[in-house]
C-alpha cells in the first residue's frame, strides 16, 4: 500500500464506530499520522438515541479535554450532519464502513445480489447483537434477514484473526449461505486520509 503523508503539526482524535478499529489504528500507526483514536460500540447503529447520546457525549468530552476531533462515521444517525456541525468538525465520507471499506460500487453490486456483510466484530458477537436488536424467536429474525437478504458475506481484513467458526455459527443463526471475501485496506486509507485532511485544512 502507499502511504498517505498529510502536513500535519496539530494532533487529531478521530472518535468513531469500533467495528473497524484494528484497521483504523494499522493505518494511523503506517502512514505515521498525528491521530488518536477514541472508539465506540459498534452496535450502536442499532440504536440511534444511544448512538446520538454516546457521540456527541464522547465529542464534547474530547473538545472540553482540548482536543481538535474528526468522525470516522458514516450517515448511520438521521441527524449526524446535525451533530457535526454543533462540534464544529467533520466525518469520513461514505454511506456506512462497508463502503468505506469497499468502495461504493463493489458494496452496491454485493448489495443488489441480496449480500448482508459481516466482518470480525460483529461475527464474534453475533446472537446477543442480533437477539438483542430483534428478540429471541428465531423464526422471526430469520425472517427479518430472508426479508431482503441472500447470503451472508463475511469481509475478511489483513487485521482479522480466524473468525471462521463465529462467522458460520452467524449464517447458520440466520439460515443464510456464508460466502467470504478478501479485503485490501486501500480505499479505508484513502477515506481516512481524505476526512484527516479536510479536517486540517479548517483549521488553517
Amino acid at each position: 500500500m502507499k502511504s498517505f503523508e498529510l502536513k500535519q503539526d496539530p494532533p487529531l482524535t478521530m472518535v468513531g464506530c469500533g467495528i473497524l478499529r484494528k484497521e483504523v489504528d494499522l493505518l494511523i500507526e503506517k502512514n505515521r499520522w498525528n491521530v488518536h483514536t477514541y472508539f465506540l460500540d459498534s452496535a450502536l447503529h442499532n440504536y440511534l438515541n444511544r448512538l446520538s447520546d454516546e457521540l456527541n457525549q464522547a465529542l464534547t468530552e474530547r473538545e472540553q479535554a482540548g482536543e481538535k476531533t474528526v468522525v470516522f462515521y458514516g450517515g448511520c444517525h438521521p441527524l449526524m450532519e446535525h451533530f457535526l456541525d454543533e462540534h464544529h468538525t467533520c466525518r469520513t465520507h461514505g454511506q456506512n464502513c462497508i463502503v468505506m471499506l469497499l468502495g461504493y460500487e463493489a458494496f452496491m453490486q454485493e448489495l443488489e445480489k441480496g449480500a448482508y456483510f459481516l466482518v470480525e466484530d460483529w461475527a464474534l458477537t453475533w446472537e446477543p447483537m442480533i437477539t438483542a436488536c430483534f428478540g429471541t424467536k428465531l423464526d422471526v429474525v430469520r425472517e427479518i434477514f430472508h426479508s431482503s437478504h441472500k447470503y451472508i458475506l463475511a469481509l475478511r481484513t489483513p487485521c482479522n484473526g480466524d473468525f471462521t467458526s463465529a462467522a458460520e455459527a452467524a449464517a447458520r443463526f440466520v439460515d443464510l449461505p456464508l460466502l467470504w471475501r478478501d479485503v485490501g485496506l486501500e480505499h479505508l486509507e484513502g477515506v481516512l486520509a481524505d476526512a484527516i485532511q479536510r479536517r486540517l485544512a479548517e483549521e488553517s
